[in-house]
């Protein structure tokens, strides 16, 4: 045992610095700043899908697995948390606005109820700004966790901005994320941005689930070959790099774009997902 002060237990030796499991009392223990969730509230498992930069279609993969979990049978839920950019409404085809009770905020239901929250819901136009310092931005993901009335859940998609600032800290601290999903693009930079949204997932202590490559390639209709039209993937090096696991490769879909853009995103399945989808399914097992 290591020393410390009088006050608290002495430091295990090999602490690893993660305190979650841990019954020690000592003076390395961090401060939980996990946010209690809704009374009403029963969320089993939270996915986190994160991106280092943005327009890699962190969205589109955050609304599909919750869509491909819902057709397995399970309740999925969506929280947006890209506060400045919400997108996750525009993909299910949901416009109303969102009312609450005495019991707390009601979520959306899509239209095969998968609940969906997001700022968008909250404002009387969607295409107004939302011109809001940090605080405020950080402040409602914590709203939209704790203040929703969630009810049953078995898997929540939450949708990260991009970047490693005020909103994906205070996600990572403030719900129980069991896992996160790094979505990127096949560009030279690719390893760099990855190498942040990772190394900020391990200093938090946050399982790295895999990493989903949008914008891989276009299948030539013709003769199915497959054409590298953001330059050649790095995914496979990028997940050697940092002993991670690819989930998927999605390509250029214009059949896809188009369900987004009409509210359809469950009308359309992305074959390379369901991998992804079936992997979180066996590493983050629920009960249905």
């Amino acid at each position: 045992m290591a020393e410390t002060d009088n006050n608290k237990q002495q430091v295990p030796e090999g602490c690893s610095g993660s305190c979650s499991s841990c019954s020690f009392d000592c003076s390395s223990r961090k401060t939980d700043f996990r946010e209690p969730g809704n009374q009403y509230s029963n969320v089993k498992k939270v996915i986190a899908v994160v991106s280092g930069k943005g327009g890699v279609g962190k969205s589109l993969v955050t609304s599909s697995l919750a869509v491909m979990m819902n057709r397995k049978g399970y309740k999925t839920a969506v929280l947006d948390a890209d506060i400045t950019g919400p997108s996750i409404p525009k993909s299910f085809g949901i416009k109303e606005r969102a009312v609450g009770n005495e019991m707390g905020i009601m979520p959306a239901l899509s239209r095969n109820n998968t609940e969906i929250m997001s700022v968008n819901l909250l404002l009387d136009n969607e295409e107004v700004p939302v011109l809001w310092r940090g605080p405020v931005i950080a402040g409602t993901v914590k709203q939209f966790w704790s203040e929703v009335v969630w009810g049953e859940v078995d898997y929540m998609f939450v949708d990260m901005p991009p970047g490693t600032g005020d909103v994906p800290l205070t996600v990572f601290q403030s719900l129980p994320v069991d896992g996160i999903i790094v979505v990127t693009s096949p560009q030279d930079l690719v390893s760099m941005i990855v190498g942040k949204a990772v190394n900020m997932a391990k200093a938090m202590n946050i399982p790295i689930i895999g990493i989903v490559e949008n914008y891989s390639y276009v299948e030539c209709p013709d003769c199915g070959k497959h054409i590298p039209i953001f330059g050649k993937s790095h995914i496979d090096e990028t997940c050697a790099k940092y002993g991670l696991k690819c989930l998927a490769k999605i390509p250029v879909s214009s059949r896809v774009a188009e369900a987004v853009d009409e509210g359809m995103i469950e009308d359309v399945l992305i074959e390379e997902l369901v991998g992804a989808a079936d992997f979180v399914e066996s590493t983050f097992p629920v009960e249905k």
